[in-house]
């Protein structure tokens, strides 16, 4: 028998723990969290000054736009047992009480049923529109008996499980991609070469009043975010979409297969491409992204990818950064294409390419398998989370 339950009634919001101010502890800012992944991917070091506490299991999610509506939200994973870390002031921290399944709570947490009923709850200014606390609080939820909570967060964890370990595998091949990077510049005689001088085209995104929440559709050609270039290639999940009619209207910023996708604002330093088997024809980037067409009679598109990964590259890109409150690279087109690039012959590079295919198309295959799954799990999350799929005869 499934009960109907106040929120507050199976989770504790913001619970209470005791940090003492100064001392360090393990931080995990907003920028750190990836949209819509279950787990945390990066954490720092700080001085406790203030913010919201939590241990393991809990579960946070971002309670300012856009941050909830790009999926900011996790479970925390990296604190040892009796451990206190810390965060941004900007989450809402939820706790399991005694007979809910800490997997449970989380799914339904980020299930878009709370999600929705979170984002409509926002009040204050444009931009600055937070959740109120109270309505999520006493948003209505069917909950099931404790043993089925268990199934049903199983089920899922067991997905998002094989996803983490897809990532950990891909971020193994990035490394080893890296490492045969540098041992092709260490062993082979390069020319300096401006990257302007290997672009076919070097693009900005549209003025972001030329892309607007009211101009989304259901489907047509997607948008590109920053939410989507992690790792080497695009990752292809939770997109907006435009027209085709508009998508053509803003043509210097359409990006096809093989081009490099750099933000220019926000998380500055992040840097994708489009893999050959992507799942769409041509795609639209946002106003916060510009691009690399490489002249694939010069260069080979993954070599820069590479180079724009490297420490090296890294360090040339952010030396154009500049210091604001919201951190932005100066005339990003322009600086990109003064850029100097160590070249191997092309042939050289060619040579390597084939060397590292088998490592990029596992990177792919893993890519794909992850996109399949995230598919699948939040396909069956609303039907698990709703008591329409059976779970009875599931063995824990």
């Amino acid at each position: 028998m499934w009960d109907e339950k106040r929120l507050k009634e199976i989770a504790v919001f913001n619970p209470r723990e005791t940090l003492k101010k100064g001392a360090v502890a393990k931080r995990i800012a907003m920028e750190q969290l990836q949209p819509f992944c279950r787990d945390v991917s990066a954490f720092d070091f700080a001085a406790f000054n203030g913010g919201t506490k939590f241990r393991n299991g809990d579960t946070i999610m971002a309670r300012i736009t856009p941050c909830l509506e790009n999926g900011k939200m996790a479970k925390i994973n990296v604190l040892d047992e009796d451990e206190v870390g810390f965060g941004s002031t900007e989450y809402i921290v939820l706790r399991a009480r005694e007979e809910i399944d800490e997997d449970f709570l989380y799914y339904l947490i980020y299930s878009s049923y709370v999600r929705e009923a979170a984002i409509k709850s926002m009040v204050g200014s444009s931009g600055r529109q937070r959740v109120q606390t109270s309505v999520l609080e006493n948003l209505l939820i069917r909950v099931p008996p404790y043993r089925e909570q268990q199934k049903i967060g199983r089920t899922l964890k067991d997905i998002d499980d094989k996803i983490a370990s897809n990532r950990a595998i891909n971020k193994n091949l990035e490394e080893q991609l890296t490492a045969l990077y540098e041992d092709l510049i260490s062993s082979s005689r390069c020319i300096m070469s401006t990257v302007g001088d290997i672009a076919e085209k070097i693009a900005m995104g549209p003025f972001g009043s030329n892309i607007k929440v009211s101009t989304f559709v259901n489907q047509g050609i997607p948008i590109i975010s920053g939410n989507h270039l992690r790792g080497l290639f695009l990752e292809e999940h939770s997109f907006n979409y435009i027209t085709e009619a508009h998508a053509e209207k803003l043509g210097n910023s359409i990006v096809y297969p093989n081009d490099i996708i750099f933000t220019h604002a926000g998380n500055i330093g992040t840097v994708a491409m489009i893999p050959p088997d992507c799942n769409y024809e041509y795609y639209i980037i946002s106003q916060r992204q510009f691009y690399l067409r490489c002249d694939e009679n010069k260069v080979v598109p993954e070599y820069v990818l590479l180079y724009f990964h490297s420490r090296k590259g890294q360090q040339k890109l952010l030396s154009y950064a500049n210091q604001t409150a919201v951190p932005s690279i100066a005339q990003p087109a322009t600086n990109l294409k003064k850029i100097t690039i160590p070249l191997p012959t092309y042939t050289t590079q060619k040579k390597w390419q084939r060397t590292t295919e088998p490592l990029v198309s596992l990177y792919l295959k893993n890519r794909c398998e992850n996109m399949r799954l995230c598919s699948i799990r939040d396909t069956l999350l609303p039907r698990l989370m709703s008591g329409e799929l059976d779970v009875s005869n599931i063995e824990l």
